[in-house]
């Protein structure tokens, strides 16, 4: 099967990558990196619905938009108020604000750190000490099979690089926070970020992406995340970006010996939004959580798509992931547990469980097992249905009304993924975010 180039062809990809690396600094590896990711995303092209992994998906409004890297923008009251009305914006602690894709120091606040510690610009890292991003950066998020990360590993801007040395605790949250200001369609931010979580490490993270303008543009972010034997880390992703925007996201990880990693993804906004997660467990005795939360109406389409590869044994990962979807809206759920020959006494669970508040919304899911390995505890399962009406008639009949009882049901629904969150603030804030969606909801009382 031969890949679909992009529909304008490759000119303007080409074109932009030439001004790109001639006005580009850094370090002497990463003109390599770029090009390699040029190469591999020419070779590929966009997916089309022909490929298995994209076929409930698609990127065909994607192929099609003008292709313009967002351009630097001067921060004014509209990306101010956005920060200010943002989830997680009374929380204390770090922040590195970016507006389309480049960082605003008028923005950020970095409090004081432990020894050794960097929660900076990737941008800053590269000019000041790329040492510590060599080696690291490209190594996760493998652009074979992904040409999104292939476009954004050539065309990436600048985004977060958190380092965090070995026996470190950062106590409070470091929160990514990106700002889209486009004004045109086919404008593209392309956030790359880095983070390393050294042995006996532990951190949170919280990564936001809004908007400040309702143009349809493009986000294609990579995060790469590296957690060290015995790291404890829980990253928290949030995707609420324009009602005609397109968000693009790779989340790549690579986990070490005894770790503890949580990665949550919070999927409310954009017109298409499409969550690659992948992450190899590398250790022995390790535990990893994916857990996830989609909200869809109108025409929406949310996806989340993710391989956890089972390296070593003695690891557990159990996946959850919950989509409420009304209007014409699609969800689409598509997980992968991998077991290596090697890693004997896996204990992986994958659960994707979908409420549809409208006969019109639509649902694909296909949970996957993939075991070459005999001594495993594996379980996958899916469910799609509306609310259930012996709980609507319990709940009505200890005094609520069939509006409460049913926003009572979706509310509970939604917090089996809330509830996973470890960081207390964060999380009710994101307790609070989802509630208000759903009393936003039109049609709960029909």
């Amino acid at each position: 099967m031969t890949p679909q180039k992009p529909e304008h062809g490759l000119e303007p990809y080409l074109k932009q990558f030439s001004r790109l690396e001639a006005a580009s600094g850094g370090p002497a590896w990463l003109a390599p990196l770029r090009k390699a990711g040029l190469a591999s995303f020419a070779d590929q092209g966009f997916p089309t619905l022909r490929d298995e992994d994209w076929r409930f998906t698609n990127v065909a409004p994607i192929a099609s938009l003008p292709f313009q890297p967002a351009a630097e923008a001067a921060v004014n009251g509209a990306e101010t108020r956005v920060l200010d009305q943002a989830a997680f914006a009374r929380l204390p602690g770090h922040r590195l604000v970016f507006v389309n894709g480049f960082f605003s120091a008028k923005l950020s606040a970095v409090r004081a750190l432990p020894a050794g510690t960097h929660i900076e610009s990737l941008a800053a890292t590269l000019a000041g000490q790329p040492a510590l991003a060599e080696g690291r950066l490209g190594q996760y998020a493998q652009t074979a099979g992904n040409a999104f990360a292939a476009l954004n590993q050539a065309f990436f801007s600048d985004g977060a690089f958190i380092f965090i040395p070995p026996g470190v605790t950062v106590a409070e949250p470091i929160h990514v926070i990106y700002i889209s200001s486009a004004k045109h369609a086919g404008e593209t931010i392309q956030p790359r970020n880095l983070i390393i979580a050294g042995a006996n490490s532990r951190a949170t993270v919280i990564e936001s992406y809004l908007s400040a303008g309702r143009a349809a543009y493009f986000t294609n972010a990579v995060t790469e995340l590296a957690a060290a034997d015995r790291a404890a880390v829980e990253h928290i992703k949030l995707q609420d970006e324009a009602a005609e925007a397109f968000h693009v996201a790779t989340i790549a990880g690579d986990f070490g010996r005894a770790s503890h990693v949580h990665v949550h993804s919070f999927a409310l906004g954009a017109r298409l939004s499409r969550n690659n997660i992948r992450a190899r467990l590398a250790g022995e005795g390790l535990e990893c959580i994916l857990n996830g939360l989609y909200l869809t109406r109108d025409e929406q389409l949310a996806d989340h798509h993710m391989i956890v590869e089972h390296a070593r044994p003695h690891c557990a990962s159990h996946e959850y992931f919950n989509g409420i979807l009304d209007d014409k809206s699609k969800g689409v759920f598509h997980g992968r547990i991998y077991v290596h020959p090697a890693a004997q006494k896996t204990d992986a669970k994958q659960t994707n469980k979908n409420l549809l508040l409208s006969e019109d919304a639509t649902v694909d899911t296909k949970p996957q097992l993939e075991i070459y390995a005999d001594d495993v505890k594996c379980t996958h399962g899916a469910t799609v249905g509306q609310l259930n009406d012996e709980a609507i008639f319990y709940l009505r009949s200890r005094g609520l009304g069939l509006d409460g009882a049913r926003r009572m049901l979706i509310h509970a629904f939604a917090g089996e993924i809330i509830a996973r969150v470890r960081h207390e603030a964060a999380r009710a804030e994101l307790d609070k975010l989802v509630w208000d969606r759903l009393e936003a909801i039109r049609h709960l009382a029909a």
